[in-house]
């Protein structure tokens, strides 16, 4: 990564760099910018990401993988500075991993259900299928 640096020697990020090394788009970082997720500086037309930006970034998107919404996120990256501070946003992120955890497991129920249901169908319509074979050989067609 090509980081630059600026008059305080802090590392500091483009756009381009951030969208590299998280293997998403320039217009999704732009995104989490206009939601209020990123905060970069401004050097006349260019954005400037600093670490702290950099991180927010990771955050947004670990967020997203694990299935919070963009709003959820930007509350728990709020929480981190006001009160009661981090340890708020750790009881209030256990609160959300927990629910999405449940969620989740719904949903593999779910699928564990409806993949049942096919395999019956499916076992179905071939028992079907070869008993109508049976009875009427000359429909068979190759």
């Amino acid at each position: 990564m090509n980081s630059t640096m600026d008059a305080s020697d802090q590392t500091t990020y483009t756009i381009t760099e951030l969208a590299k090394e998280f293997d998403v788009t320039t217009r999704a970082i732009r995104f989490y910018e206009d939601r209020g997720l990123l905060k970069p500086a401004r050097n006349g037309l260019t954005r400037v990401y600093t670490p702290r930006d950099r991180v927010h970034l990771k955050l947004v998107l670990r967020g997203k993988r694990i299935g919070f919404s963009l709003d959820e996120v930007r509350e728990i990256m709020d929480m981190y500075n006001s009160a009661p501070g981090e340890i708020g946003q750790l009881d209030y992120m256990l609160d959300k991993l927990a629910e999405r955890r449940a969620m989740l497991h719904r949903q593999q129920q779910d699928i564990e259900l409806t993949l049942k249901e096919l395999n019956k169908i499916e076992v179905q319509c071939r028992q079907r299928l070869a008993m109508m074979r049976k009875q009427s050989p000359q429909s068979q067609i190759s």
